[in-house]
């Protein structure tokens, strides 16, 4: 496979909760009403550190999206999912951004989350 080349992140971010691989600075958060499987989830407009899988449409909350799931690039862990495409004129601000599932992430003061049963909202199904 190779050598892993991770990007280094200053300031407060957003880590793999399995390897601690920096994701994401916290002042790149789009959104924070994201929902997914584990529960809430976060929109960035950048992410780093991460491969994208293979390109899949997915019916979600929103409609009708072409995304692919992303993966920590240190330990291959599932981290969320990136929207290449979205087939509804309104949410259309979400192409090229990425959303990291709080459940496998550790936020900048160290926490990480925990699984939440609020029900799933925004967007996945």
């Amino acid at each position: 496979m190779g050598r892993v080349f991770v990007t280094a992140l200053e300031g407060e971010m957003y880590r793999c909760k399995h390897c601690a691989t920096p994701l994401a600075l916290s002042h790149h958060i789009v959104s924070k009403s994201f929902h997914c499987k584990h529960g809430k989830a976060y929109l960035f407009s950048n992410v780093v550190n991460v491969t994208c899988g293979p390109h899949e449409e997915r019916k979600m909350m929103t409609g009708l999206h072409t995304v692919a799931d992303i993966f920590c690039v240190q330990c291959g862990s599932i981290v969320g999912w990136k929207y290449e495409i979205a087939h509804e004129k309104d949410q259309k601000y979400k192409e090229g951004k990425s959303v990291l599932e709080r459940f496998k992430i550790v936020g900048p003061n160290e926490s990480s989350y925990g699984a939440s049963h609020e029900g799933i909202g925004s967007d996945y199904v």
